[in-house]
């Protein structure tokens, strides 16, 4: 049978014999090599990852919208996830595969047999305490006053207990709660309150939403610089990292390195130039561009492979499970919750 030109009178009989050839050939494959059907399987064609209303969304929003990821799937998406409860929910239902969540509830799901691992940090701590009252300066000015906290028996409420426990001040602040950030500054910049715990872009919107009504909102305590006093281990406070389900692991263990890879060039670059972060993160975070802008160099941006940081992330579970053990899953997890 010639290569180019006019077929030869018995090509279709010779078309027929290497078709019958060519399907006998992938199906001996199949049964050799049964990891070539397996990685065709997992081609994706789209990925959704998930992150809370805080700063490393503001990279996930990025490297989805810098493109940065194409190497990952054919279509990337970014999402918010709320509340707490909604991410768990999302990750052990099998909704979501890919969620930058607090580590303390990565090490949850893990030690409750879920499977989840954390393959990263991308955030060495985002919490401030900011207040209305000048003359609120350091923890010690806390005594006898009340601070607001989001996010019920969650890690900001769980790091600012260590901390006040670390300096004696534990029965001398009093803390109430919000359900989430939003809750808290609006409650603060109406009077309501005067002091609050809130994550960064939450903090910035604060004081800049009070700056346009006359108000004044100061950034008066840097919670990573205190817990930093309470582990030893300076002021990295490893809050949150991005956590991938088993169906995931399972199922495209080749896009992992891309992704981990796509998103560490993503945080360089938003560190960089927190202005153009903002053109894709503000639409996606729901908050003004200036917002976002002006809230990543409070937001210790990282992206960091969890096992390079394994005994900052212990020693934030350790000081968590003096107070409240159930939260990490009752224990401190082993190798499995390291990717």
């Amino acid at each position: 049978m010639k290569l180019f030109g006019k077929p030869e009178k018995n090509s279709n009989i010779s078309n027929g014999i290497d078709r019958r050839s060519l399907l006998l050939t992938a199906a001996t494959a199949a049964l050799t090599f049964p990891f070539i059907t397996r990685v065709n399987a997992a081609t994706l064609d789209e990925l959704v990852l998930y992150g809370p209303p805080a700063g490393p969304s503001i990279t996930l929003a990025y490297a989805v919208g810098a493109g940065l990821l194409r190497d990952v799937a054919e279509r990337v998406r970014f999402r918010i996830w709320r509340t707490p409860d909604e991410m768990r929910a999302g990750l052990t239902s099998g909704n979501m595969q890919a969620v930058v969540m607090p580590v303390t509830a990565a090490a949850n799901l893990n030690n409750r047999g879920f499977g989840v691992k954390l393959a990263n940090v991308m955030t060495n701590g985002l919490l401030y305490v900011i207040s209305t009252n000048p003359e609120i300066l350091s923890i010690a000015d806390l005594a006898g006053r009340e601070i607001t906290v989001p996010f019920p028996n969650d890690t900001p409420e769980l790091v600012f207990d260590a901390v006040l426990a670390h300096r004696g001040l534990a029965d001398k602040v009093k803390v109430s709660r919000s359900g989430s950030p939003i809750e808290a500054i609006q409650l603060l910049l109406s009077g309501r309150i005067e002091t609050a715990l809130v994550p960064e872009p939450a903090a910035t919107a604060a004081m800049m939403k009070a700056s346009t009504a006359g108000k004044t909102v100061h950034r008066v305590i840097d919670m990573q610089k205190e817990w930093g006093a309470v582990t030893g281990l300076g002021a990295i406070m490893p809050q949150a990292g991005l956590a991938l389900a088993p169906a995931f692991l399972q199922d495209h263990p080749g896009k992992i390195a891309p992704l981990l890879s796509g998103l560490e060039k993503a945080t360089a670059e938003v560190v960089a130039n927190p202005a153009a972060a903002a053109g894709h993160a503000a639409s996606a975070l729901e908050l003004p561009w200036p917002v976002i802008e002006k809230s990543v160099p409070f937001s210790n941006l990282v992206a960091t492979p969890a096992s390079k940081v394994r005994s900052e992330i212990e020693a934030l579970l350790e000081a968590i499970a003096k107070t409240n053990a159930q939260m990490i899953g009752g224990k401190l997890p082993g190798d499995g919750l390291y990717l």
